[in-house]
Order: structure tokens, then C-alpha cells, then sequence
């Protein structure tokens, strides 16, 4: 039986296997998790009073001026839920950098929902009048901004000014063969001079001793001043952009669910395995690099 060898385990056939086909238990786990951070991306947005909606909602529940982005969030959310998925199951060390902006309500959720932001801010518990605080102090005066900034717990990666996300990802795992940095670009950010010319830096990465960056392009379609190039163009003149800087090209689109949930669990299993395979194949010395006399 082939196999792939992991930070903790060995990757098997049968483990490859269950990660690509969750089964139901493992849908209905991710898609609780993915729900409870879009509320609480909802929250943050909008809610200002009713956290947990225990009355009928009236306009004074509503903040006044409203930030944040809520067309990215739900996406951030799936990939951020999928990739704890594999962390889990794999003990792969795995950093989740978010390109997009606005996504940072969706961040903030996420470490609360783990724990981790209420340790990090004890004032934020993990009841009524925490969620309130938390939904309160977001892009509000004396609170904290709209993106994944410096005040969000296990920030390297500032997403308030677009086009950087690469560069940190592949700043990330240079010299640092374990690590996959799962970098999300949003089709908005991806119009961006830095976004654009980031794509190269996969010719700088060594799989015998770099990490690995696994760029998810968010092709939702649209940015905050009108729809995005990206998402307008021809499928194959996209796929062919990635191709040629030397991405092996996986897609996954659909609004439906639970089918979201299993064709992204295949696409991001799918993505790993190959990633290992690469490593494991450049770690042996099987490997030449690309260009005359390899690197």
C-alpha cells in the first residue's frame, strides 16, 4: 500500500479516503461549526443589542453604521471549517492567512468559537453578555477593526490592505518544510499589482526544504465597487493564467448543500495528498526542479 508520511501519522489509502468522503457525522460537525461563524459574522455586522435573537428583531437592535464585508465571510468560513477538518485528522501544521479584506468578522468568530479569543480577552466570555460584547466592540470606536488586524488572536497578516496574502505565505513556509499556509485570495484582491505579481513566488519554493502554499482563489464574483475580472472571464483563460505559473488547477463551485461540504472535503484532500506526494518525492531525491540543472 503506498504511503505518505505526515507530521504525526502516516497517510494511507484508507485515511486519503475518509478525509475525501466524509460521512454524514462529519458533514453535519463541519456544517454546525460553519453556520455558528456565519452568525456570528452576521452578528458583528450588524447587531449592536438581541445577540442571541431571544426577541422579535426591531430596528434599535441594528448598529447604526455598518462595516465589514458579509459577501466573503460565508466562503472564509467554509475553507477555515474544511482545513481544521484535515488538521484534525492528519496533524498537519497548517497556517489560514485570509486575503479578503473585510473577512475579518469571520476570523474573529472563529477564534472565539475555539476558545482561544476569550482567553486571549477574558472580558469576551463565552455567554450572553460576552457575545454582545463581541458583536459591540466590532469596527466601533475603541473596539477593534473591520479586518483580521493586529488585535485578532495568531495574526501575521494585516488583510485590511489588500494584495499581500501571498507574499506572507510564501514568506510563511521558506525554510520551514512542515508548514502549509492556506492562503485565501479574494477575486476583488486578486485585481491588485501585489496579488498579481505574487503568483510567482511559487518558483522560489523548494520541496526539499520549504512548506507549501495552497492559494484558494474566491471567485464569489463581485468586489465593493462593481463585479470582478476574474470571476468574469472564460473559465479556461483562468485556469490557463494559474497553469502556466505552475498550479495544478483544482475547482469546486455550487451553492447547494451538504454538496458543497463533500466536493470541497474531496478538492482540499485532493490538494494535500498532492502536496505530500510532491514533498515526499523531493525528500526521497527523486526530484529535479524545473529549468537547466534543476535547483
Amino acid at each position: 500500500m503506498a504511503t505518505i508520511k505526515t507530521e504525526r501519522r502516516t497517510a494511507t489509502v484508507d485515511l486519503v479516503n475518509r478525509l475525501a468522503h466524509p460521512t454524514d457525522a462529519d458533514v453535519a460537525a463541519v456544517d454546525a461549526w460553519w453556520r455558528a461563524n456565519n452568525y456570528l459574522t452576521v452578528g458583528q455586522i450588524y447587531l449592536m443589542a438581541n445577540p442571541l435573537l431571544r426577541e422579535p428583531l426591531a430596528g434599535e437592535h441594528i448598529k447604526p453604521r455598518l462595516l465589514g464585508h458579509w459577501g466573503t465571510s460565508p466562503g472564509l468560513a467554509l475553507v477555515y471549517a474544511h482545513a481544521s477538518r484535515l488538521i484534525r485528522h492528519t496533524g498537519q501544521q497548517m497556517i489560514y492567512l485570509a486575503g479578503p479584506g473585510h473577512g475579518g468578522p469571520t476570523l474573529v468568530g472563529a477564534g472565539y468559537l475555539e476558545g482561544t479569543y476569550t482567553e486571549i480577552y477574558p472580558h469576551i466570555t463565552m455567554d450572553e453578555q460576552g457575545l454582545l460584547r463581541l458583536f459591540r466592540q466590532f469596527s466601533a470606536p475603541g473596539g477593534i477593526p473591520s479586518h483580521a488586524s493586529v488585535p485578532t488572536p495568531g495574526s501575521i497578516h494585516e488583510g485590511g490592505e489588500l494584495g499581500y496574502v501571498l507574499l506572507h505565505a510564501f514568506g510563511a513556509v521558506m525554510d520551514n518544510p512542515d508548514l502549509i499556509a492556506l492562503a485565501v485570495v479574494g477575486d476583488g484582491e486578486a485585481e491588485t499589482g501585489p496579488l498579481e505579481g505574487s503568483w510567482n513566488g511559487i518558483s522560489f519554493l523548494n520541496p526539499v526544504r520549504d512548506g507549501a502554499v495552497l492559494p484558494v482563489l474566491h471567485l464569489n464574483g463581485a468586489k465593493i465597487a462593481g463585479a470582478t475580472l476574474l470571476a468574469r472571464k472564460d473559465r479556461d483563460e483562468v485556469r490557463s493564467l494559474l497553469t502556466g505559473h505552475g498550479y495544478d488547477v483544482i475547482e469546486v463551485e455550487g451553492d447547494d448543500l451538504p454538496g458543497m461540504h463533500h466536493r470541497f472535503a474531496d478538492a482540499l484532500t485532493r490538494a494535500w495528498t498532492s502536496i505530500k506526494a510532491i514533498q515526499a518525492e523531493a525528500r526521497g531525491g527523486d526530484w529535479t526542479a524545473p529549468g537547466p540543472g534543476g535547483r
